[in-house]
């Protein structure tokens, strides 16, 4: 199947490299003329802009837009509006907040198009693991686009079959399923990254409590010194809490046992806050979701060994860098 995909950065360049190795034909655009060059090494087929991508696509065409959150996927999205011909299709695999996929989809259907939006789970592991995709969008536009979503996706790998699923649309066992209408994948997204901000601060506190039994406030009979990375190794075996954050967690623990090269200065990309704005608008509580994320603000003040996990977590799943460093001012 042919598709155009725009922005190659971490995400983008490597769902484009998991197409072609699936056998699908990619055009491929960035404003970074070395990213092209880099995925034209890979037989993705390079375009200089926007009118070129969509000129070396064959109709019905489909484009796939990887970018930040806001105005450079909104001015995308419009542009390639302006560009399309009706019965194509505009997918929106980043963040964008769900609110605004609706606004679109309803902008792109005056003039015949469709929109899809894609919550894309995967991060820089996703080109050796594939990504877990929630999708949102008309069902003619989706089951079209059914090859694309299969390539991407992980597969059924070795994970253990749940019972009672007989009747169930099997798409969701190889790791993509279609949420419902236009914004509906990136509001599972959402979700998705607000219970992320959970998980994470949940192993963080763990962390450093463990890390605090050695304080010297505590009596000498009482102090531990425990060895952080084989916890995090013998939990992830067998273990209750055991999953894939924990395995990055492993990871980070063994590389660098006191995080040092940390600050603990750790960001939200706006999911986070999305989240716990949807529980106040649904009188949902969420009092973990809405702690995790004021936790993060509070990093950004005072920094503890736990707020350094989560950095290096971020780190291991995502490729996120810290912040630089701010200087501090005299007094």
């Amino acid at each position: 199947m042919q598709i155009g995909v725009v922005g190659l950065g971490r995400m983008g360049g490597n769902i484009t490299r998991r197409l072609i190795q699936a056998g699908h034909e990619v055009v491929v655009y960035d404003r970074a003329a070395q990213s092209i060059e880099a995925l034209v090494k890979d037989k993705a087929v390079g375009a200089k802009d926007l009118k070129g991508l969509v000129a070396q696509l064959d109709a019905p065409r489909a484009v796939w837009v990887m970018l930040p959150a806001g105005k450079a996927t909104e001015d995308t999205v419009m542009a390639l509006a302006d560009t399309l011909s009706p019965g194509d299709t505009v997918i929106d695999g980043g963040n964008t907040f769900y609110k605004d996929d609706i606004r679109r989809a309803h902008a792109l259907g005056r003039k015949n198009l469709h929109y899809i939006d894609v919550g894309t789970s995967g991060g820089v592991w996703g080109l050796e693991r594939g990504y877990c995709m929630m999708i949102g969008g008309d069902k003619e536009a989706v089951d079209r686009l059914d090859p694309i979503f299969k390539a991407l996706a992980p597969g059924t790998g070795s994970i253990t079959k749940t019972p009672h699923r007989d009747k169930r649309d099997p798409r969701v066992e190889m790791g993509y399923v279609h949420a419902g209408p236009p914004g509906a994948g990136h509001f599972v997204k959402m979700v998705h990254n607000g219970i992320e901000y959970g998980l994470m601060q949940a192993y963080a506190e763990g962390f450093d409590i463990l890390r605090g039994k050695d304080s010297s406030e505590l009596p000498d009979d009482e102090r531990f010194s425990i060895d952080l990375a084989d916890v995090a190794e013998v939990w992830r075996r067998g273990s209750v809490i055991s999953s894939w954050l924990l395995d990055l967690t492993a990871i980070s623990l063994a590389e660098s046992p006191d995080l040092k090269e940390f600050t603990g200065d750790v960001a939200d990309s706006g999911e986070g806050r999305w989240t716990v704005n949807a529980a106040i608008e649904e009188a949902v509580a969420a009092p973990v979701l809405s702690a995790a994320l004021y936790a993060r603000f509070r990093s950004r003040v005072d920094h503890t060994f736990g707020e350094k996990l989560l950095s290096a977590m971020r780190k291991q799943f995502g490729g996120h860098v810290e912040p630089p460093m701010k200087p501090t001012k005299e007094a």
